[in-house]
């Protein structure tokens, strides 16, 4: 099969992201306790996650053990299984630093959680009745990728792409990558079927749309949009692409032997 992600960006920061550094490993320390949970940890899913139907009372639910509200915010450091918590951890590892550096620590983690709770917001309007807990970071991570796409859209995000065994490693332009996303949540709409449960795309485009609208309020005031790429690797690629250049003509009183 096909595949293709992103493996990393070469945006610089000016300071340590400690607060991206904190939510990923949070994020991590929890599943892991998920895991150890065995049977339980569907049960935990239930108490911990996001149900529509308990959060806007449409529904008489069993009790949870936190208010409804509050599940909106534990609900962003459950995740469902490894892959589902590798992308999102992946995400924020490659572009979580550079919005942090942007905004600043001091309300980096506001705005996390500020586009979380749109995204929660967003999936539960859908389906008010649903019974089905929500739960991921995805929705919190999605606000950091429209925060970038606005704050370093032309930031070189390098990527592999393969097909089986074969692989090579490009580079994309960040608004490549992230506009691709956010399409390709538009797309999997036609497959939701809140009924069953799945990927929470709404949610996905709830925080995104987020993202965009806070970073304007949040950014620091020296910070401007739409930054220049801070390296030339598409002018590097294309120099290493083409290693024959033209010969420069030689003097009259020079020949090859």
């Amino acid at each position: 099969p096909m595949f293709f992600f992103p493996l990393r960006d070469d945006n610089p920061t000016r300071r340590t992201p400690i607060l991206s550094w904190l939510l990923i490993a949070a994020s991590c320390l929890i599943f892991f306790w998920q895991v150890s949970l065995g049977e339980a940890m569907h049960e935990a899913i239930r108490q911990l996650g996001v149900v529509p139907a308990a959060l806007f009372g449409t529904a008489d639910m069993p009790a949870q053990n936190l208010p409804a509200w509050m599940t909106i915010f534990s609900s962003m450091f459950l995740h469902g299984g490894f892959m589902h918590l590798f992308g999102n951890m992946l995400f924020l590892w490659i572009f979580g630093d550079n919005v942090e550096d942007s905004i600043g620590r001091g309300k980096y983690l506001g705005f996390y959680l500020l586009c979380g709770i749109a995204a929660a917001l967003a999936q539960a309007s859908l389906d008010a009745a649903s019974q089905i807990p929500m739960i991921g970071a995805s929705g919190a991570i999605a606000g950091i990728l429209g925060a970038y796409l606005l704050l370093h859209p032309f930031a070189n995000v390098r990527c592999i792409i393969g097909f089986f065994i074969f692989f090579r490693f490009i580079n994309v332009p960040a608004w490549i990558i992230l506009g691709g996303w956010l399409g390709m949540q538009f797309l999997n709409l036609g497959q939701l079927d809140s009924a069953q449960g799945g990927v929470a795309y709404v949610a996905h485009i709830g925080g995104f749309l987020a993202g965009m609208l806070l970073i304007f309020f949040f950014k620091q005031p020296n910070i401007r949009l739409f930054a220049r790429a801070h390296s030339r690797a598409f002018a590097l690629e294309r120099v290493r692409r083409s290693p024959h250049l033209p010969r420069q003509r030689k003097p009259a009183d020079e020949a090859d032997f």
